[in-house]
């Protein structure tokens, strides 16, 4: 995963992810990561994000013909066969 070194972070912005990080039982480092998204439009919440792929799929069902879809049945039997 990358990562990102900030340096002469101002004071009053150290102080205030740092008092927002207690508020919310974050650590400084997953309250900036919080704040970094919100700041650039970026959906955190992995369940918004699989609740739009899985609108995505029932309002498109090309999206699934175009996909591979294996049987998982198919999948243990060529496994088994090896």
């Amino acid at each position: 995963m990358p990562s990102l070194q900030v340096r002469e972070l101002p004071a009053q912005i150290y102080h205030k992810l740092q008092s927002k990080a207690q508020k919310e039982h974050r650590s400084f480092s997953q309250q900036a990561i919080v704040a970094l998204a919100k700041g650039l439009d970026i959906e955190d919440n992995p369940k918004n994000r699989r609740a739009a792929l899985l609108k995505n799929i029932v309002d498109d069902p090309v999206f699934l013909n175009n996909q591979d879809i294996t049987s998982p049945v198919d999948l243990i039997r060529k496994d088994r066969q090896r």
